[in-house]
């Protein structure tokens, strides 16, 4: 089974960009849609964007479009969230996980499994 391990979270101003990462270790990770989500304190997690095995295809949620990139190496066996423009909304701890169904799919069912989450916090 994939292992996933974000890391790049951090503190940054608004307006500022951060880059996450999704390194997986003991899977086929070129086979698996992927996708990050973020829970915000006292919310539901929500989903973030998702990218096909090839990496040919994205999808974003409207609060993402325009500003992040989601994007994998699958020969380094990593996904990223280039993330630009930030706002204090965006503030979250940011989860990467393993598709089960198709790159649209948005909730968090169809992903398994999880990394442990980095934060992110965008102050005003």
């Amino acid at each position: 089974q994939v292992q996933l391990r974000e890391s790049g979270g951090g503190l940054v101003q608004t307006g500022g960009s951060l880059r996450l990462s999704c390194a997986a270790s003991g899977g086929f990770f070129s086979r698996y849609v992927m996708g990050w989500f973020r829970q915000a304190p006292g919310k539901e997690r929500e989903f973030v964007a998702s990218i096909s095995s090839s990496g040919i295809i994205t999808y974003y949620a409207d609060s993402a479009k325009g500003r992040f990139t989601i994007s994998r190496d699958n020969a380094k066996n990593t996904m990223y969230l280039q993330m630009n423009s930030l706002k204090p909304e965006d503030t979250a701890v940011y989860y990467c996980a393993t598709g089960k169904g198709t790159v649209r799919a948005t909730s968090e069912k169809e992903y398994e499994p999880w990394g442990q989450g980095t934060q992110v916090t965008v102050s005003s």
